[in-house]
């Protein structure tokens, strides 16, 4: 077996550079969407659902991607983030209560999401929804509806 020695200063040297090597690659930086500190992908998910909840428009804007797409189950098949703020924001926010979120999975560039939405009207629905997410801002959502009961939404049903 062959020895290498390498003389203590050097072995410092090599940590530390390795060290803000490993601080500095770009695959590793977190991005922000709100330009503040940096937001791990769970504080996204977190503040996209809050913002359904505070009815918060701004927020809604900055975390989706120029390139959003939704899918679901209703027909949606990969709609842009204007039609989606059309057909899903602005005739559903209104009758969103709050959101219990029971379960995220989060991933380098994804997340899942398991949810129990509380609507205005006294009901309840649960999803689960697969988020896709890079630079701090979401990609896509596909969303997968739970009981038919309550499908696909409260107010396409006329409930309110």
């Amino acid at each position: 077996m062959t020895r290498i020695t390498m003389p203590r200063r050097n072995l410092l040297a090599t940590g530390a550079c390795a060290l803000v090597g490993a601080v500095t690659l770009p695959g590793l930086a977190r991005a922000s969407a709100s330009g503040g500190p940096d937001l791990t992908n769970e504080e996204i998910i977190r503040k996209w659902y809050a913002a359904w909840e505070k009815k918060d428009l701004g927020t809604f804007n900055m975390l989706l991607a120029d390139n959003f797409t939704f899918t679901s189950a209703a027909g949606d098949d990969h709609i842009s983030k204007s039609t989606f703020k059309t057909q899903c924001w602005d005739t559903q926010v209104d009758f969103i209560g709050h959101f219990d979120l029971e379960r995220i999975t989060t991933g380098a560039g994804d997340a899942f999401v398991k949810y129990l939405c509380h609507t205005k009207n006294g009901k309840s629905f649960r999803n689960v929804e697969y988020l896709r997410i890079k630079n701090g801002q979401l990609e896509s959502i596909e969303c997968y509806f739970g009981a038919q009961s309550s499908f696909p939404s409260a107010v396409s049903t006329g409930q309110k």
